[in-house]
């Protein structure tokens, strides 16, 4: 059980890292395998995975600590269970927006 805050934004920071590598890391070696020959498409390979890593770092360690702050001033402790669903939950969020904002464009 996680009682303090740092421990709640610790737990969900990490399970929201995790599970960023887990989608971005297929995604940019699939865009590197079908770009590997075109001149500047196979560059979008490392972009992809720096987004893997750079989001989950700068907007994901914000979303944690609001979360964290939230259980902490309500008193409530936070078992690993909900850091895991928290933190998948911040990536199945960005996944979802990142697929409509690209249909929307079409």
């Amino acid at each position: 059980v996680q009682g303090t805050a740092a421990e709640m934004w610790y737990g969900v920071f990490l399970w929201a890292l995790v599970s960023s590598l887990f989608f971005h890391v297929p995604a940019g070696l699939l865009a590197l395998f079908t770009l590997r020959r075109h001149k500047y498409g196979r560059f979008m390979s490392v972009s992809i995975l720096l987004m893997g890593i750079v989001g989950p770092i700068t907007a994901g360690i914000l979303t944690s600590a609001a979360i964290a702050g939230v259980y902490r001033a309500a008193g409530k402790e936070m078992i690993p269970f909900e850091a895991l669903t928290l933190g998948t939950g911040q990536t199945f969020c960005v996944v979802v927006v990142s697929f409509l904002r690209i249909l929307a464009t079409l």
